[in-house]
């Protein structure tokens, strides 16, 4: 092909692919009719100056229960993308209100941890059964988040129960001080009143930076005494290693929340995993015993079933130098 040609249909094909130019304004352009320009076209796919890539998202397992069954636990909801939905953290919040929604019965004791996905959950339930609802974990201060106080009352007014608000900090600088403030009557009550949940909700995160809401209130040294330790994700303050015992480093007594033994014993609990590739966090969850019903992602759900062998369906990149 003649090097000028060559180059014709490189420049054509840039403007039309690249530049968002229509097949008219290329035209007036080059001075030549707009046909010329859908051959030029063609002609740049068939000598392979354009190549076309398509990329299809992994397939999902049908639903969750393939997911559930292989990790051992109740219930996977993969959050969809229903009308209205926001973002990924909205259809996250959704998702597990829808969970929370079906778990929560008259009565019953709620317990609910603090993230932004779990902020957003409260404004997705606009009812729940007659219920009491525990602070789960000490408040943080966050850039445009109402706090882990107002999801508290949020939820107590959706659920017409009594509340147990935790008037803490979640982290503190030393574990004398988080002694101190558990002694205060308010605190102490709300402690106590985990011992008895039928219901908690609770958010996940990978232990790293901007993934953990411990991560970035604590020291460098105390930051690498956890990673140390073996700690690959947090919950309601509590670090995790990789086969679900604790790794906290040294942090854990410096943490004003719900202990992993009160997960532990409560029925029902509902964990929230935003990270799109957090597989090391949610087979650490599983494996302590403080996950029932688990609310993912798209990504999350993919990864999660090639981990366990599960078949997803088709391959995620396709490229072919023949169709527009």
């Amino acid at each position: 092909m003649p090097e000028r040609h060559e180059g014709m249909l490189a420049q054509i094909a840039t403007e039309y692919y690249l530049e968002n130019a229509s097949k008219v304004e290329i035209a007036k352009t080059h001075g030549i009719s707009r046909f010329q320009v859908a051959r030029y076209l063609d002609e740049a796919r068939r000598e392979g100056i354009v190549t076309i890539t398509i990329r299809r998202p992994p397939a999902l397992p049908a639903d969750g229960s393939e997911l559930a069954e292989a990790l051992g636990i109740a219930s996977v909801t993969i959050a969809s993308t229903p009308d209205g939905a926001v973002d990924a953290r909205d259809r996250l919040a959704r998702a597990a209100a829808g969970v929370v929604a079906g778990v929560v019965t008259e009565g019953s004791r709620l317990g609910v941890s603090w993230s932004r996905t779990l902020q957003e959950m409260a404004g997705h339930l606009p009812a729940l059964p007659g219920c009491d609802v525990v602070q789960l974990a000490g408040s943080i201060s966050v850039t445009g988040g109402g706090g882990s106080g107002s999801l508290i009352h949020r939820l107590g007014q959706v659920a017409g129960g009594r509340t147990w608000p935790l008037p803490a900090p979640l982290i503190v600088e030393t574990a004398e001080t988080a002694a101190s403030l558990r002694r205060q009557p308010e605190i102490s009550d709300a402690l106590h009143a985990a011992d008895a949940l039928d219901v908690a909700v609770v958010s996940l995160g990978d232990w790293g930076p901007g993934k953990s809401t411990v991560f970035e209130r604590v020291t460098p040294a105390q930051r690498q005494a956890a990673t140390a330790a073996g700690a690959v994700a947090e919950c309601s303050g509590r670090l995790l290693a990789a086969d679900g015992s604790a790794a906290d480093g040294g942090l854990d007594d410096c943490v004003i929340a719900v202990t992993l033994a009160q997960l532990i014993s409560t029925p029902q609990v509902v964990l929230v995993a935003p990270s799109d590739d957090g597989v090391a966090g949610v087979r650490a969850a599983v494996a302590a015993g403080i996950v029932n019903h688990l609310v993912i992602g798209p990504a999350l759900a993919v990864q999660l079933a090639a981990g366990l062998g599960l078949a997803t369906g088709q391959p995620a990149d396709e490229k072919t130098g023949d169709s527009a």
